[in-house]
């Protein structure tokens, strides 16, 4: 809390001043969480002060919200890319992404708990975004693309978190999914600049290679690279309890027959809907699962028990190839195929 408190005051995050007449300020908390390494062990403990952005109105502490990410058809075609062509793929992680975003609307704060000024009458100012805010991301993705576009670099029209700069000799590319970017080309001197800039400008932690982003594991093999979301998996087995039950052969059993509206609807639709997501999340990396995902998407509406036994089914059939993936081949050959 500390060191929140420290990096906030530094970036000048807020003025503390008596409340407006007619103001509302909104309030915040402390949220703490642990941060995991891909081997499960822990990495760090972080404390993160969030605004309470529920309470913000629309017109009046905000106006837009959206913001784009990578696409993650656009990370396997930058890793494929990156890895027949030998380049080194580079990740690193913005610290307090969220704190360097412009606001553009007066926005009032209650004081965090455990910040001790002398009087009580007062709140934070906000000049600079905050996790929570419901316009945050879009902040920070605003001053992260201008920045980048300053310093050369142009955003691709496909994907606008990625950002390449290209010359007759070099290439350098980076794409953006929130606080995690990705950074890779054939010039190492204009990478390890453009790392040095964003560190004096955001202050950013170096992960070196790439070895584990947004839940799958990147191991590096003598033909290229095997990409697989091994750990993500073993959280999912554990929360469903599915470690002591047998494994399957088939994704899905055999002659299923499902359709809308079946006996014993489930009490909790959230539940099956919750699986859902996870199972089309491992869809990036287990291209083996897409037809039963898709066939089981199609009841999210009224699931019922034989809906859930299906999703389950499938669990147990990862659990039987926990350590397939996708495997980036080092091959120069760029040649796309496809087949019928």
């Amino acid at each position: 809390m500390a060191n929140g408190i420290q990096a906030l005051t530094e970036n000048q995050t807020w003025d503390i001043v008596p409340l407006p007449k007619g103001k509302k300020a909104i309030a915040c908390r402390w949220v703490f969480k642990v941060k995991y390494k891909a081997d499960g062990t822990i990495e760090r403990h972080k404390a993160r002060l969030v605004a309470k952005g529920f309470t913000q109105r629309e017109g009046i502490d905000y106006h837009e919200t959206f913001s784009p990410v990578v696409k993650f058809n656009t990370i396997r075609c930058l890793v494929a890319l990156a890895v027949k062509r030998g380049w080194d793929i580079h990740q690193f992680d913005v610290n307090n992404a969220f704190l360097h975003g412009d606001l553009h609307k007066e926005v009032y704060m209650r004081l965090p708990p455990g910040y001790k000024v002398s009087s009580s009458s007062v709140v934070c100012k906000l000049k600079k975004s905050l996790y929570g805010l419901k316009q945050a991301s879009r902040q920070w993705y605003d001053k992260l693309s201008k920045t980048l576009i300053t310093k050369g670099y142009s955003r691709s029209a496909n994907d606008y978190s990625l950002f390449i700069k290209k010359s007759s000799t070099s290439m350098v590319i980076i794409a953006i999914y929130v606080d995690d970017p990705l950074v890779t080309g054939n010039d190492p001197t204009k990478i390890l600049n453009i790392k040095n800039s964003l560190h004096d400008q955001f202050k950013i932690k170096d992960l070196g290679q790439i070895h584990y982003f947004l839940g799958l594991e990147f191991n590096k093999i003598d033909t290229g690279y095997i990409v697989h979301p091994q750990k993500f998996i073993k959280d999912v087995l554990q929360t469903y309890s599915i470690m002591d039950l047998p494994t399957t052969t088939m994704s899905l059993p055999a002659k299923l027959q499902l359709v809308h509206k079946m006996e014993n609807p489930l009490v909790d639709p959230t539940l099956y809907r919750q699986l859902i997501g996870k199972l089309n999340f491992l869809m990036h990396t287990r291209l083996d699962l897409a037809f039963s995902i898709q066939h089981l998407s199609q009841f999210n509406q009224t699931p019922s028990q034989s809906h859930y036994d299906a999703a389950i089914h499938v669990l147990q059939y990862l659990k039987g190839k926990i350590s397939q993936g996708l495997h980036f081949n080092n091959n120069s050959s760029i040649k796309l195929e496809a087949f019928l």
